[in-house]
């Protein structure tokens, strides 16, 4: 993977000023039962409510709107399983200008609709990582669009750290953050901005067993290799990208690991206490605070469900 420079606080910050006349302020709910369950209060940033249905609009609006306009001309492209294809999409018909989809196969039917929907040319691809990225160079090879990678590129990890800042002026006091981890742009983005507010908040993780190469790379002080992902999370099913293991173990992030039988639950909870659909990938951080209380009990957590883009056809129980 390329040499990615790593944002700052400053990039969050200017971030967030260039997405706001696109991005929605996403509301936090709370539940007693929950808070009773985990011991703690917690609080839900609830980005299945962002354009989209996912924070990827963040990111990918930031990094859009961050091309020249020459650049901008040729248009962008990128490899996604889903949400980050679409709000590429999305992001790029706000500027007027193109987006090319590399999109793996077996990837859910809703997300790729919503891509073809939002206006985007899709390109299909194995479902490796080898693959999607030697389709997207293709890509780019044919047409001069600029590569917004999904999670190891600094803007797009800036836009996704917007959240925080308006997590914290939502619901002031929090001191603890948990986050899903799949590529870690989201937990990358989380992370600088955070501590760039409060070094003292706690960063968490969420991470599915059958794809838990960020929790094995951080215990082995070094990133591992590919590996197949068996979970339901299909939006955390890639290999953590090289800049964003760097910022999790810089940062202090605790990567927990959770069943999808956990994740199952938890997105069942969701429903019934917050009347609200969330993806398996989104549900693994209520999952992770009911499966380690002992470690969050007392405190004062905010929680990021990141996507609500669900086949309500095809939902795991």
């Amino acid at each position: 993977m390329r040499h990615v420079t790593l944002p700052t606080f400053a990039d969050v910050r200017d971030a967030a000023a260039r997405i706001a006349p696109y991005a929605l302020v996403t509301p936090v709910l709370r539940s007693d039962r929950i808070d009773m369950l985990v011991g703690a209060m917690v609080v839900f940033k609830c980005e299945n409510l962002q354009r989209g249905g996912a924070f990827k609009f963040r990111g990918a609006t930031n990094a859009v709107w961050s091309l020249s306009d020459e650049d901008a001309a040729r248009g962008v492209v990128t490899h996604s399983s889903g949400n980050h294809g679409n709000a590429l999409a999305m992001a790029a018909r706000t500027r007027g200008i193109t987006a090319h989809v590399v999109v793996p196969e077996g990837a859910v039917k809703t997300k790729v609709d919503a891509i073809v929907v939002a206006g985007a040319t899709v390109h299909r691809c194995e479902p490796t990582t080898a693959a999607r990225e030697a389709k997207a160079a293709e890509v780019m090879a044919s047409t001069g669009a600029t590569l917004v990678h999904p999670y190891a590129d600094s803007r797009v990890m800036a836009g996704q750290g917007t959240l925080v800042p308006e997590l914290l002026r939502q619901s002031p006091g929090i001191d603890t953050i948990v986050f899903p981890v799949g590529g870690g742009g989201l937990a990358s983005g989380c992370s600088i901005a955070a501590h760039g507010i409060d070094p003292a908040i706690a960063l968490f993780g969420a991470e599915p067993e059958g794809a838990d190469d960020a929790a094995r790379s951080l215990e082995a002080d070094a990133r591992v290799g590919p590996f197949t992902p068996h979970t339901i999370c299909d939006g955390l099913r890639t290999l953590i990208g090289e800049p964003n293991f760097h910022v999790l173990r810089e940062q202090g992030v605790s990567v927990l690991r959770v069943s999808d039988a956990d994740v199952i639950a938890a997105m069942r909870l969701l429903w019934s206490e917050l009347r609200i659909v969330v993806e398996p990938s989104s549900a693994t951080v209520l999952a992770a605070l009911m499966r380690y209380p002992e470690r969050v009990v007392g405190r004062r957590i905010g929680a990021v469900l990141t996507g609500g883009n669900v086949d309500l056809d095809d939902l795991p129980w």
